[in-house]
């Protein structure tokens, strides 16, 4: 009786022993922009970008008016609001990891701006993994909602 109580968890911690191994062995990706844009999404559910063809895939890009310096002073506050770390930026490009609190799973977001339109793209994938259980789509739409609150305040929060 006792083997068949140990035996789930035992499984269960080994899981876990391994999924944090190999999310800790993963290295970061090449992030850079292609051909002027964010690097397309994987074929594989664990992915969003505003500059994706695909629908399921898809969201929306953030939105701005004003201006552009103040809004990629936002963007930079809301990211590190919600935790994540910036690891670069360069003429109008962002790119920062939020790390999962159980299992450390690294996942990559990056940022382009287009000044002229009002508009910041957006992509945020995870290293690892197949699905993600739309843990990618609701940090955007997360961002999303803490960068407008920065919006709305206007220049003198």
């Amino acid at each position: 009786m006792n083997s068949i109580i140990f035996l789930p968890i035992i499984s269960w911690v080994i899981s876990g022993v391994l999924l944090t191994i190999i999310s800790c062995a993963s290295s970061p990706p090449k992030v850079e922009l292609v051909a002027g844009k964010l690097r397309p999404c994987p074929s594989s559910p664990n992915c969003v970008s505003s500059e994706s063809d695909r629908p399921s895939s898809r969201v929306e890009p953030l939105t701005f008016k004003g201006a552009p310096e103040k809004a990629w002073g936002d963007l930079k506050e809301a990211v590190s609001e919600m935790g994540g770390k910036i690891q670069e930026e360069h003429d109008g490009y962002l790119w920062a990891t939020f790390t999962s609190r159980v299992f450390r799973f690294v996942d990559d977001v990056e940022f382009r701006m287009v000044p002229s339109d009002g508009i910041i793209h957006v992509r945020s994938g995870s290293r690892v993994g197949y699905s993600d259980l739309g843990v990618n789509r609701k940090r955007v739409e997360k961002l999303r909602a803490v960068f407008s609150q920065k919006e709305d305040k206007g220049p003198g929060r």
